[in-house]
């Protein structure tokens, strides 16, 4: 099973629109695939058109020390993929986790209760923020996307979730891929987005990915029941991109998944 965080510190990157359409062309490709929303507010499972869950049918039983070792996870069927869903519960379960020890809630979920599962590919969608959760993410994931606008603000965030993949690639997660930054919402006719470009690249190099997403409208509407691009329009300048993406993120990771 293959784990991936998506993350920016920055809000307003795409982030979430990013995690569903590639858990969406991730599942139309074949795979198993299991979203985890720890995001407090919950954007991507409102956006998929799940109301909000009770705290214990919600990504917060994960966290919580009091659940049983035989608790019924709450995984939902959205239609494309399956997604366990975000609760406000999150926000103040956070102040209970204060320990050094409890970066590595999602660890454990990973290592004993994922694989039972059947799932290829589990992916972590995350608060635009350094907070427990995103840590948690990390430590429990092999590879890490950080989606990107070609702007000062999203760039200068993207480089800040950089710096925190290879703190905790250093201290909690050797297994941790190096990040891939995933280039969001260009607009090729602006000028910033393509000096931002270029600068991601000769910074960055190969870590940054090859396919791009581009301005969509479709995009922009995608949300309710199913919630992602091929939903709406297969065809859109989004879900092409968004395939592309999807494919080159498995070469990347360098993991052959049976589907």
């Amino acid at each position: 099973m293959i784990t991936i965080s998506v993350c920016n510190h920055k809000g307003g990157t795409g982030k979430t629109t990013s995690s569903i359409n590639l858990s969406a062309a991730l599942s139309l490709s074949g795979l198993n695939v299991l979203v985890v929303d720890l995001d407090p507010q919950g954007f991507l499972t409102r956006m998929v058109g799940v109301g909000e869950p009770v705290p214990a049918a919600s990504s917060a039983v994960l966290f919580d020390p009091d659940a049983k070792a035989d608790r019924v996870l709450p995984i939902l069927d959205t239609g494309s993929f399956a997604l366990m869903p975000s609760s406000p519960a999150l926000s103040s379960g956070m102040r209970k986790l204060t320990r050094p020890v409890d970066v590595l809630w999602l660890k454990e979920f990973v290592e004993r209760d994922a694989p039972s599962l059947g799932y290829d590919i589990l992916l972590f969608d995350t608060a635009a923020a350094v907070t427990v959760y995103s840590l948690n993410a990390l430590a429990a994931s092999n590879h890490v996307v950080i989606p990107v606008l070609p702007e000062y603000q999203p760039v200068v965030g993207a480089e800040q979730t950089w710096q925190t993949a290879q703190m905790v690639r250093k201290k909690l997660n050797p297994g941790l891929d190096e990040p891939s930054f995933l280039l969001t919402m260009v607009d090729g006719r602006k000028q910033n987005h393509r000096s931002y470009r270029a600068y991601m690249r000769e910074k960055y190099g190969p870590h940054v990915m090859r396919q791009i997403i581009r301005t969509c409208t479709t995009l922009s509407i995608s949300h309710g029941p199913g919630g992602n691009v091929y939903s709406r329009n297969a065809h859109a300048r989004g879900a092409v991109d968004y395939a592309g993406a999807a494919e080159e993120l498995l070469s990347r990771m360098g993991r052959m998944v049976e589907a």
